[in-house]
């Protein structure tokens, strides 16, 4: 093979990888699953120091489940838009202020 067979398969190569990354890219949401697995970390913390009762726990939770079904649903089809990406870390910021508020209430178990 000659250097432009190997410039040509190089290019190939490369073009595939980088599609196959933004593929990828399209569906992956770790941002969204790291600030989701935290605020279920503030949850329990709030359960375990008593700054959240039980009926408010259990309310954040299922907040925190409807978002799951809402990402899973986003990613259905194979890829997350970025309108989707919007509304899920909408979504997000309002159960994060819902678990502040919960949290400094000043209601107690």
């Amino acid at each position: 093979m000659n250097v432009s067979g190997f410039t040509q398969l190089g290019q190939v190569l490369m073009l595939s990888i980088v599609c196959t990354g933004a593929v990828l890219a399209q569906t992956a949401t770790p941002g969204i699953d790291k600030r989701e697995a935290n605020q279920e970390r503030r949850i329990q913390q709030g359960e375990q120091s008593g700054a959240l009762t039980n009926r408010e726990a259990a309310r954040l939770e299922r907040r925190e489940a409807r978002l799951d079904r809402h990402q899973a649903k986003a990613e259905a089809d194979g890829v997350v838009t970025r309108q989707e990406r919007r509304e899920l870390r909408r979504e997000e910021n309002r159960d994060s202020r819902a678990i502040y508020r919960q949290k400094h209430d000043r209601q107690h178990n």
